[in-house]
């Protein structure tokens, strides 16, 4: 099988760009290659990771600044034409700031910066970002945000409910989603949604921070290794057509 090429933007301020690249390169054996946000072009990427950070050191407000950088216009085309895109914590902020998903990433309720593991619950299984997983699955992952309170208006949330657009919730080990699993106070406990299209996911719990099992902890694998096996899928199909 073909080998995916993923590439990962840098903006300055980002501090998991290196954390999103060893996950996807030395962990999946897959191609990497970091993404200068003065670039104008993508170049022959086939997945694009926003990763997590502080872009422009969280001035104004996060993301509100990295939105402007010219790579975005680029991730903006390719997201439009079906390209898969991975928004992470603050890849997620920027994600809602340039108008790719709906709603917003407000200051946690405690007011107070949140730096530990989490349950997520798998929502939607048959997505491009979670094939991997078995439906409700629950995946243990870290978070590290003051800026992770996912709020939108009751429409929007809705929608996304209606429509099978969040696919992780917060809860307990056991896979409540309850007030007490949620470490930052987002509506209906979520984690993480997906645009119209399903191809692009943003969210707050970093995945790539749970890949290498010397770390003791691999479930955060299955979001790339469903990427992955997405493009093993529409080869197979290419190559059978």
């Amino acid at each position: 099988m073909q080998k995916v090429k993923f590439g990962i933007l840098v903006f300055p301020g980002s501090n998991c760009d290196h954390d999103a690249h060893y996950a996807v390169s030395s962990v999946l054996n897959q191609e990497a290659r970091f993404v200068w946000h003065k670039e104008s072009s993508l170049g022959d990427v086939d997945v694009v990771v926003i990763p997590g950070g502080f872009s422009y050191g969280d001035y104004l407000r996060c993301g509100a600044i990295a939105r402007f950088s010219p790579i975005m216009q680029d991730v903006v085309r390719f997201a439009r034409a079906g390209g898969p895109v991975i928004g992470i914590c603050n890849g997620f902020q920027i994600l809602t700031e340039v108008g790719l998903l709906p709603g917003a990433l407000l200051r946690n309720e405690s007011l107070r910066f949140v730096c530990k593991d989490v349950y997520v619950r798998v929502e939607q299984a048959g997505a491009r970002f979670t094939s991997a997983c078995a439906p409700g699955e629950v995946l243990r992952i870290p978070i590290a945000h003051g800026e992770g309170r996912y709020v939108a208006d009751a429409e929007t949330l809705r929608r996304l409910e209606g429509e099978g657009r969040v696919v992780f919730r917060y809860v307990t080990p056991e896979g409540e989603a309850v007030p007490e699993a949620n470490p930052n106070g987002s509506m209906n406990n979520i984690a993480g949604i997906l645009n119209e299209g399903g191809n692009v996911l943003g969210l707050m719990p970093h995945p790539e921070r749970a890949c290498d099992p010397l770390l003791g902890n691999s479930d955060g694998q299955k979001v790339f290794q469903s990427l992955i096996q997405s493009f093993a899928v529409h080869e197979t199909v290419h190559n059978l057509s």
